[in-house]
């Protein structure tokens, strides 16, 4: 019986010259068919579950608080009254309430009111109040009294609206070669402080120990430090510089590839927008759908006594079910949970795990789209071999066309299997937080070890996922099929795939680096004041605190260079196999030419032959 070789350690034959192949395939058909039909059943399904929890659901209970009456306090009646007034938040305590032990914690039996602000001081009631003669409004504030006692015509008197005035109160209110250069400076910069300290004496035996961290930084033996870190960076640079020069080279002209690739469609560059508001859908879909699940079900009040010191009130234990809008001055009618009784209502947890796991699977059906679609753009103009004449009109569009009709199921495919990964992983993490307390060493060493394990396959699905896509925009196979064809190809180039893949990737990186610390450096000079402009349009007061906005800048600006050098990554990475995919199909001939730029075959030392020249007549 044969055995069957490993692909991985037998990586296939090498690509056939095919002299009808001009880039992406038009005749294709749809793939993954069975996969497509789960997708769809699966989006189907999540917008049934949408409706259910849009029609059961009331988001009013999370996001507007309540009185005692069950009223919601911003909107409605309270419109103008968006703060709760706990009369006394003692009662809040479960350890000393015996009724707040009963209701298991969810709400506080104590008077709440919906005021406009919280009161700013505290107040106790006066010995002369007690008066029988004395008016209640003389001594209480209307607009923290509940609605049913009006102080102006009100028969009780200060003793009996005692209890529902408590001078104790809390108030909730619901609202590469760069690097070069400047590590060069760097060392310069540190042997220079080094020297200076060196000179006076400045030792770190003068200091010791202190809290202060700047007086570190005047000595000469954290100058020492600095130099020789930085050193033996400069030297690791250099030498990755010398001994991997070719390889790097060959990544530069990638990337100089790409962004003549870009330039001749720049639609490319407004793509991620696009993955944007999807992602921004998605996750405004999800968000509502688990909002109203949790809401969903009919509340129930129970009759609370708020002066449980009363003999007529000992009765009440919180049990009997009553109507909000019905209230008495010595009980009141609070909301105690939502009901979980019905059909719905008993299956919550399970549709909110088939939330969460739809979330997952159309968030990364969403980037495989994205990344299909620029992969599809990016090898038409690979594969043009008189550009830009060749390059097809609108290759953006017709890659998104074809990806949507064609390949719904393997982006499925692939999305769903990088969903179960994500899932196993969420599911880790939950057990590791729950049992992290009662964990032995050897139950922490397993699990970080099945942690490690399940992200390093995640990031191995993200990479295989990615260079499938690459080839189901190319050439309209499955998912299993491209992933087989992208592996073995990337296998019989392995040396290629771990130089130039990764030196890209950290140019691209460094690219992104120097743009949002830029952006950060400029940010800091113009919010300290440091950077003047003339007149007073553009003039910058001065802040107290100018950190947070320089803060929010570098962040928003990180988002925004990620998603157009994400662009870049994605044409890089379609330029290198499409490239790779060249060396293998053609050799340079007449009949087999390169389809690779003049700069990638100089870098290779490869040409393509010119056709000869016939003789003409004198």
């Amino acid at each position: 019986m044969r055995l069957n070789k490993l692909f991985f350690l037998f990586p296939g034959e090498a690509a056939q010259f095919d002299p009808t192949f001009k880039g992406p395939i038009k005749n294709r058909g749809c793939t993954d068919i069975i996969c497509c039909i789960l997708f769809m059943a699966v989006i189907l399904g999540y917008i049934v579950v949408g409706i259910l929890a849009w029609l059961y659901g009331d988001p009013r209970h999370v996001l507007y608080p309540r009185n005692s009456t069950g009223w919601f306090c911003g909107i409605g009646p309270n419109k103008n009254r968006p703060n709760v007034l706990y009369f006394d938040i003692l009662k809040c305590a479960t350890s000393i309430n015996i009724m707040a032990t009963a209701l298991n914690g969810l709400q506080c039996p104590t008077t709440q009111v919906c005021v406009e602000e919280c009161p700013s001081s505290f107040w106790a009631v006066g010995v002369g109040s007690y008066l029988p003669d004395v008016k209640p409004a003389s001594v209480f504030n209307q607009s923290l009294c509940v609605p049913s006692v009006d102080l102006a015509k009100t028969t009780l008197v200060i003793l009996n609206l005692l209890p529902f005035m408590s001078a104790l109160c809390f108030c909730l209110s619901s609202g590469t070669f760069v690097n070069v250069v400047v590590s060069l400076v760097g060392i310069w910069h540190c042997y220079w402080e080094y020297d200076n300290y060196k000179n006076s004496s400045s030792s770190i035996t003068n200091v010791g120990f202190t809290t202060n961290f700047s007086v570190y930084l005047q000595v000469q033996e954290t100058w020492l430090a600095f130099l020789i870190i930085i050193s033996v960076a400069e030297a690791i640079i250099l030498l990755t510089l010398i001994f991997l020069r070719t390889r790097i080279l060959i990544a530069i002209a990638l990337i100089q590839e790409s962004s003549k690739a870009i330039s001749h469609m720049m639609s490319a560059l407004l793509y991620p927008l696009i993955t944007f508001v999807l992602l921004l859908v998605c996750v405004a879909y999800w968000g509502a759908t688990a909002l109203y699940l949790a809401t969903s079900g009919g509340p129930i009040y129970r009759v609370v006594a708020l002066n449980a010191t009363n003999d007529e009130c000992k009765s009440i234990n919180g049990s009997v079910s009553c109507d909000p809008q019905v209230s008495c001055p010595s009980a009141s009618c609070i909301f105690i949970r939502y009901n979980n009784e019905g059909l719905l209502q008993r299956n919550i947890f399970n549709l909110q795990i088939y939330n969460a796991v739809a979330f997952l699977w159309c968030v990364n059906f969403v980037i495989a789209l994205g990344q299909c679609t620029l992969a599809g753009a990016f090898a038409s103009y690979y594969w043009a071999f008189t550009k830009p004449d060749d390059i097809p009109m609108f290759p953006v569009c017709g890659g998104f066309i074809r990806s949507l009709r064609y390949h719904v199921g393997s982006l499925a495919f692939g999305a769903l299997i990088l969903t179960l990964v994500q899932i196993v992983r969420i599911l880790l993490e939950y057990i590791d937080h729950k049992t992290r307390s009662a964990q032995n060493p050897v139950a922490r060493f397993i699990m970080c070890c099945m942690k490690c394990c399940f992200w390093c396959l995640e990031k191995f699905i993200k990479f295989l996922n990615r260079n499938a896509y690459i080839m189901i925009a190319i050439y309209g196979k499955n998912f299993c099929v491209s992933a087989k064809n992208a592996f073995m190809l990337l296998m019989r180039n392995v040396i290629r795939v771990v130089v130039l893949d990764k030196v890209t990737d950290l140019l691209l990186f460094f690219g992104k680096l120097l743009v949002v610390g830029g952006v950060g450096v400029l940010s800091f000079f113009f919010f300290s004041g440091r950077i003047l402009l003339p007149g007073s349009t553009f003039r910058s007061e001065t802040l107290n605190y100018y950190w947070m906005p320089i803060i929010t800048v570098v962040f928003g600006s990180y988002l925004i260079a990620h998603g157009f050098f994400s662009v870049y990554n994605m044409c890089v990475d379609t330029l290198f196999l499409c490239f790779l995919e060249d060396l293998e199909r053609n050799d340079g001939s007449l009949q087999k030419p390169y389809f690779m730029s003049k700069n990638l075959m100089k870098i290779l030392n490869k040409s393509n032959k010119a056709p000869k020249k016939g003789k003409g007549k004198d």
